[in-house]
């Protein structure tokens, strides 16, 4: 029994031995990616770009599903110098500053910059790149009887109560894009008397955009905080216009999606490969399976996007708003919310 034992030991530390051997030459082969679940899901653009990236460089990429944007940057700054992934996808114009503060980007000038237009590229640092962009909307089940909203304020009428799917802004970056979406068109002083409205008007406030979207869809409420592009996934996949954007005269809030290189990546040339990879060939993939716009200038698109309508007014979030300001309206939000 020992003589048996001993031997299994040995095997044990040979295997383990060449495992270590073959994983050391492996790594040096592959580049992991933090990205937000939507991206990482079976229906998500990264069930396209990945086996297409990994075919056409021969890096295998471990991509991570990390929660929904904004738990996935609080995932990546917690870990700290222990985070294992070299690139993080998904990661927003709103809550970009977290990111600068917790030092955790490193700058990449990638040779793609120069197909996207000057307004979408919101870090002059380039620590994060624009891959996609969209506009923030309500979007309605158009089989339900409730009227067509045409503002924020409709919204807090007794006709909604009930009706509406919010998603978390400490959780999300579309909640996080409503909370500003109401900020900017309501201004400071009345954005929150919006949200405490809305505590009687909302259904549930959902932890992220996935969980809200899917609690439409399934027939809950005939509303949900989402994108003008929505309804392109609908056209596309179901054949169907039932549900669409809602536009509001008074203007929507846009939002950028960026992807940044890790200070601490293990495997930098990788990862400038991947990000260069989703600028260029997987730009219409994400587009398309995310519902948003390519910042790639030479991507064309379906003609399903012509059910994603476009507001005559966009709002984008204050730099000096956001760095010296969102904690407090956050935090002024919370107590509203919780009161």
């Amino acid at each position: 029994m020992k003589k048996t034992l001993a031997l299994l030991l040995v095997l044990i530390s040979i295997f383990s031995a060449l495992y270590a051997e073959g994983a050391t030459e492996a790594d040096d082969n592959i580049v992991t990616v933090y990205s937000y679940d939507t991206f990482a899901g079976d229906w998500g653009p990264g069930a396209e770009v990945i086996p297409a990236f990994e075919k056409a460089t021969g890096i295998k990429v471990n991509l991570v599903s990390a929660g929904d944007a904004g738990e996935m940057l609080s995932r990546i700054i917690m870990e700290g110098d222990s985070c294992t992934a070299d690139v993080v996808l998904g990661i927003t114009d709103d809550m970009a500053y977290r990111a600068y503060e917790a030092d955790i980007l490193s700058p990449y000038d990638s040779p793609v910059l120069e197909t996207m237009a000057d307004h979408l590229k919101f870090d002059p640092e380039n620590r994060l790149l624009p891959f996609d962009y969209g506009v923030f909307s309500f979007v309605i089940d158009t089989e339900s009887d409730i009227p067509v909203p045409t503002s924020l304020e409709d919204l807090t009428s007794d006709v909604y109560k009930d009706k509406v799917i919010l998603i978390d802004p400490r959780t999300s970056s579309v909640g996080l894009g409503l909370l500003m979406w109401t900020y900017n068109v309501l201004g400071p002083d009345e954005y929150l008397n919006w949200w405490k409205a809305m505590r009687e008007n909302m259904l549930t406030m959902a932890d992220g955009w996935s969980s809200a979207y899917g609690l439409f869809t399934e027939g809950e409420a005939p509303l949900v905080i989402s994108y003008t592009t929505s309804p392109v996934y609908h056209v596309l996949n179901e054949d169907t216009t039932r549900y669409q954007a809602v536009i509001f005269e008074e203007g929507h809030q846009e939002t950028i999606e960026g992807v940044g290189i890790l200070k601490n990546a293990k495997h930098r040339e990788n990862a400038e490969a991947f990000v260069d990879f989703v600028l260029t060939e997987g730009q219409r993939d994400i587009a398309v399976l995310n519902s948003m716009y390519p910042v790639n200038s030479t991507i064309e698109l379906p003609d399903a996007y012509e059910y994603a309508p476009e507001p005559e007014i966009l709002f984008t979030s204050d730099s000096d708003v956001v760095e010296n300001q969102l904690d407090d309206i956050l935090n002024d939000w919370i107590e509203v919310m919780t009161n």
